[in-house]
């Protein structure tokens, strides 16, 4: 079963999204260090609010 965007958390992170785009972990990892999007670093974790995210996958 495919799990719908809106289903997810209100901040994400990079395991949410692998599972969005249906990437691997490298990729996901690649994908948040290029900038395309604002990230926020808790300590070690790597925190995406989801609106933000959308935006993003909108191509806004």
């Amino acid at each position: 079963m495919k799990v719908k965007i809106e289903d997810y958390p209100e901040v994400l992170n990079v395991e949410d999204i692998q599972q969005i785009l249906g990437v691997g972990r490298v990729k996901a990892y690649e994908l948040v260090a290029s900038g395309q999007f604002h990230t926020i670093r808790v300590g070690r974790r790597i925190k995406i609010l989801k609106a933000v995210f959308i935006k993003w996958l909108e191509g806004a």
